[in-house]
């Protein structure tokens, strides 16, 4: 197909509305959102699904992809690894980057629709997933990525699971303030991770190979506000050529010829925040060939065989364009939530500042 040209200010409600319905077809009737039909369920996928749902305004939907992640939550605040027809996929681990992100989903939804009621109703099961995941951070600073059932916490961390948790705690901080509840240890906690992930890399990938081939690694520290500003930039200027292919997105790991729809999406909202809009714009204009008429992105594309693979349209990547689209056209009130880092001010809950 002929590439969209899209720029700030511009958001064809009719083009992404097909985006978003197709994430709804694929709801299952409990609320959950597998990958694609007749596959699995995870958590952090899921939220970002719903997401989609929200800034296209599939809010009966949304919800009822948030009241599933209540009805499954288990009691000590987490979820397993993967769901499926109603049942536990994957018994393997809890991750806790998968935990935490239920509060990205929620703030967002709420900056949307200014729901309290759907706020308060969901304060618990924010609140259970955020103290869970913290019981998993660290003297350090970082929050180690999993608990194995039979082998307890797996004690080990990820830049990019810890970034999302960072992200993560910034929304579930305003949660909390919105709603009058005193969380200081949660401001404690974040300061913590977010000091660990700049100034510490020997706290990650301490127990397999590094993970820097892997572009998330590259920009997540971006896309969740952990680096901002002149750091920001030039930590994406410094690896453009090791990630990105001209015309084509950006690589999922930096020795393999695939680019990945999603994390080129992700990268295009870390552009935003470091300032570079028209880089974003240029970048996110790439991927709508890998696009179907139902609204659906394929997952990648290998270059050298010009072919998409894996055969696979997942919900979450149709989630994250229809997150990079807000982002660029600044289209619902949540737009900016993966290019700014806001605290909400206790003394006016209404508003929110910048808080780099």
């Amino acid at each position: 197909m002929s590439k969209l040209f899209f720029f700030k200010g511009f958001f064809p409600n009719d083009f992404f509305y097909k985006t978003a319905e197709y994430i709804a077809s694929v709801q299952d009737k409990d609320g959950s959102i597998p990958w694609f039909e007749g596959g699995y369920t995870d958590p952090w996928d899921h939220v970002e699904a719903a997401m989609g749902l929200s800034i296209c305004g599939k809010n009966r939907e949304a919800v009822r992809a948030f009241n599933w992640l209540k009805e499954t939550q288990r009691k000590d605040g987490s979820w397993w690894n993967a769901y499926k027809d109603g049942c536990v996929e994957d018994k393997s681990r809890i991750e806790s980057n998968f935990v935490a992100y239920v509060a990205t989903g929620v703030w967002h939804y709420y900056l949307i629709n200014r729901d309290r009621k759907f706020l308060e109703g969901m304060w618990s099961v924010v609140e259970g997933a955020i103290e869970f995941v913290l019981t998993l951070q660290t003297e350090h600073g970082e929050i180690s990525w999993a608990i194995d059932p039979a082998k307890g916490i797996l004690e080990d961390a990820l830049i990019t699971g810890c970034s999302s948790i960072y992200k993560s705690l910034e929304c579930a901080i305003n949660i909390a303030t919105v709603l009058e509840k005193k969380k200081p240890h949660w401001l404690t906690s974040r300061n913590k991770l977010g000091h660990t992930l700049r100034n510490h890399p020997e706290r990650f990938d301490r127990t397999w190979e590094s993970k820097s081939r892997y572009s998330m690694d590259w920009f997540y520290p971006v896309l969740t506000g952990v680096v901002t500003g002149p750091t920001a930039r030039s930590r994406l200027n410094n690896k453009w050529d090791t990630f990105v292919v001209d015309g084509l997105g950006c690589r999922c790991v930096s020795d393999e010829p695939w680019v990945t729809i999603a994390e080129s999406c992700e990268l295009t909202m870390a552009l935003i925040g470091s300032g570079n809009h028209k880089k974003a714009s240029q970048l996110f204009n790439w991927l709508h060939d890998y696009r179907e008429a139902d609204g659906s992105y394929w997952t990648g594309y290998v270059y050298p065989k010009d072919e998409l693979w894996p055969e696979e349209k997942p919900t979450w990547t149709a989630g994250a364009i229809l997150l990079a689209a807000d982002a660029l056209a600044n289209a619902t009130p949540a737009s900016y939530l993966f290019t700014k880092v806001n605290l909400v001010d206790a003394d006016q809950p209404a508003k929110s500042i910048h808080y780099a």
